[in-house]
C-alpha cells in the first residue's frame, strides 16, 4: 500500500474527523493518564482542529481539519523514504501540496530545524470530491514504502473491530466491542459504556478530555 491507495479509500473529510474524535475518546477512556497514541483537539488553531497518532517509537501522523479542507501527513521513521537519509523528504511527497496548505508542511510541530519530518502526504481541498496526492517513484521491492498502509490503518478501516483489534494487542486487555461500537457513532459517553471499557475511570474525569476532543458526554456524566 502507498500513500495513493490512501487517498483511494479515506472517507470524505466530515466522516475523517468523526472516525478521529471517536479515536480519540476511546484512547482517553482505555489509557486517561498517559500518553495517548491517538488524540485530538478542536482548539489547536482559532481555525484549525487536529487528530494525532503518536505511537512512543517515532512514528507519527496528523490531520490538520481547516476552512481549506485537511491536510494529512504521516511519517514512519523506518521508512526509506525517511527525509533523515537526505535531509530533504522524498521526491513528490510534498512538492506539490497547494498553497493552502503550504503552512502545514512547513508547520514547526511538523518539521525538526525546517524539514518537513515526513513520509507520506496527503490532502483534500473543502468542496473537491477526492484527496490527492503528489507524483512518487517509490521504493523498490517494499510493501508499504511510505509508512501509509500501517499508519493510517485505523482511518481507512470503518469497523469498531479494527479498533478492538489494534487496543487489545496494544493495551494487551479484552476491549469491549459494544462500547467500542457505542463510541465510533459518536454517541454520547455514558458510565455504562466507560466501565465496559474502563473500570477504573468516571465518566466525569473524562469531562475535560470530552470537550477538547469534542465528543458529547451524556447528561449528568460530568459535574
Amino acid at each position: 500500500m502507498t500513500v495513493h491507495d490512501v487517498a483511494g479509500a479515506l472517507p470524505d473529510i466530515p466522516t475523517l474527523r468523526d472516525r478521529c474524535r471517536a479515536l480519540a475518546m476511546l484512547e482517553a477512556v482505555l489509557n486517561p493518564d498517559g500518553e495517548r497514541y491517538y488524540s485530538y483537539s478542536r482548539t489547536w488553531s482559532e481555525t484549525e482542529e487536529i487528530a494525532s497518532m503518536r505511537n512512543g517509537s517515532g512514528d507519527e501522523f496528523d490531520v490538520v481539519f481547516s476552512p481549506a479542507g485537511a491536510y494529512v501527513r504521516g511519517f514512519d521513521h523506518e521508512s526509506a523514504m525517511s527525509p533523515y537519509a537526505d535531509d530533504a523528504p522524498w521526491p513528490g511527497v510534498v512538492d506539490s501540496v497547494p498553497e493552502v496548505f503550504r503552512s502545514c508542511v512547513e508547520e514547526p510541530a511538523f518539521t525538526d530545524d525546517g524539514m518537513p519530518r515526513v513520509t507520506v502526504c496527503l490532502w483534500r481541498e473543502a468542496g473537491s470530491g477526492r484527496w490527492q496526492a503528489g507524483e512518487i517513484d517509490f521504493p523498490e521491492d517494499d510493501a508499504d514504502p511510505d509508512g501509509s498502509g500501517w499508519l493510517f490503518q485505523l482511518l481507512v478501516d470503518p469497523s469498531p473491530e479494527a479498533f478492538q483489534e489494534f487496543a487489545e494487542d496494544y493495551y494487551e486487555i479484552p476491549v469491549d466491542i459494544h462500547a467500542v461500537r457505542h463510541v465510533y457513532a459518536l454517541r454520547p459517553l455514558t458510565q455504562d459504556v466507560v466501565t465496559a471499557l474502563n473500570p477504573e475511570v468516571t465518566s466525569a474525569k473524562l469531562a475535560a478530555a470530552a470537550a477538547a476532543i469534542g465528543y458529547p458526554l451524556a447528561t449528568g456524566s460530568a459535574p
